[in-house]
């Protein structure tokens, strides 16, 4: 069943409001890693573990779930998953010791990995053909605005309030958007979308161009999270930022996404991806490099205003590479199975994020955090080097002009 009505529209924000929530947790743990290692008695580099594990359950259970609840009720399915995800907050919330924190964490990835996927289709659904750009777009943007606010919110709140309130606020605004589903969801609303089979996301995978289009993915969501999983340790010893100061660093950073999506799409259109991708990783390998040679070179309250310009530009550069790696995909897969090829991204983006949490934990093990930014940017570096190498062989189609 598709409509057009303004209801229809203002039921998106329902389905972004969970997406909200997923981003917001997906993201604010890493800042709260120190205080949370103090509180639960266990190394950084063990709490870092809560996002390698989160990271690699959604990237792993998220395309076999999602395939395997295909005949499932899409409309149940959202509400289930939600509700699953907002009880699994306040197990986080409730956690005595690391271990229940540590099954919280899992439990939140099955659940999120379930409702992206099945809000992005039914986003679709919801609307005519000529408004689906727009549908995927508020629900896919609730994640860009978790980046942006909700990130350096819980930052806040937690260094004033303590971790834990963050699982409970998180917790509540699912419940509010399980709420808002029950309510605004028609239970005739399609009970039954298409989902991929595993069979058909492996035929996908296993094509050379694309799967060597979606290593790159994880090579960039490595390199990224190497460094961001530690952000706040970094900034403590080579900055001297700490306290509610990362919460602005962190939203500096956010804003600088968002920037970097909105200028990364546009410039795809104009350029076509190889120069976005190319231009975008470039910049990104030289703000990680930059970040650790400031640490390095210079005392903390000379390396601040270096590392923070650093930060602003890893963000930019970060997410323009994102949408323009999306039209990538595309193009090299096909537009008819766009839907598969990118929920295939999701999932080799998370890899990269388990990756690189764990790559910086053996960082923070064998070296010191002042060393991240130089982790970060080899791992970049060799996304780029795959991108360059695949180049040679086959030429970027050219922008459709209008």
């Amino acid at each position: 069943m598709t409509t057009t009505a303004p209801r229809s529209m203002a039921r998106l924000y329902w389905l972004a409001l969970g997406t909200f929530a997923i981003g917001t947790e997906g993201f604010m743990i890493a800042p709260l890693l120190p205080d949370l290692s103090r509180d639960l008695s266990v190394s950084l580099v063990s709490a870092g573990q809560l996002v390698t594990v989160f990271a690699l359950t959604y990237a792993l259970s998220s395309p076999v779930l999602t395939a395997l609840t295909g005949d499932i009720d899409r409309r149940r399915l959202l509400i289930a998953s939600m509700l699953a995800f907002a009880a699994a907050n306040f197990v986080a919330w409730s956690a005595e010791g690391y271990s229940t924190l540590l099954v919280a964490r899992i439990l939140l990835a099955i659940a999120a990995g379930l409702y992206v996927p099945n809000a992005t289709a039914l986003a679709s659904a919801l609307v005519e053909p000529s408004r689906r750009g727009t549908a995927l777009s508020i629900v896919t943007g609730g994640v860009s605005v978790a980046v942006a606010l909700g990130v350096p919110l819980g930052a806040l709140v937690g260094d004033r309030f303590g971790w834990r309130l963050n699982f409970a606020a998180v917790g509540v605004m699912a419940l509010i958007a399980t709420a808002g589903l029950l309510s605004g969801l028609p239970r005739d609303i399609a009970g039954h979308l298409p989902v991929a089979s595993l069979r058909e996301r492996l035929d996908v995978v296993r094509q050379p161009a694309i799967f060597l289009a979606l290593l790159t993915t994880m090579l960039w969501a490595t390199g990224a999270y190497a460094v961001y999983t530690y952000l706040a340790s970094f900034l403590a010893l080579a900055a001297a930022v700490t306290g509610s100061s990362v919460s602005a660093v962190l939203f500096m950073w956010g804003v600088a996404a968002v920037i970097g999506l909105r200028l990364g799409g546009r410039l795809n259109d104009r350029f076509g991806h190889l120069p976005v991708i190319v231009t975008s990783l470039s910049l990104l390998a030289l703000a990680f490099l930059s970040l650790s040679t400031s640490a390095i070179l210079l005392p903390p309250t000379a390396a601040r205003t270096p590392i923070l310009m650093a930060i602003a530009l890893w963000g930019v550069s970060a997410w323009s590479f994102f949408p323009a790696q999306q039209a990538r995909l595309i193009s090299i897969a096909g537009a008819k199975v766009a839907p598969v090829v990118l929920s295939l991204n999701a999932s080799f983006q998370f890899l990269g994020f388990s990756a690189g949490a764990a790559l910086g934990s053996l960082t923070l093990a064998n070296a010191s955090p002042l060393a991240l930014g130089f982790v970060g940017a080899s791992c970049v570096a060799a996304a780029l080097s795959l991108v360059m190498a695949m180049s040679r062989r086959a030429p970027s189609p050219s922008p459709v002009m209008s």
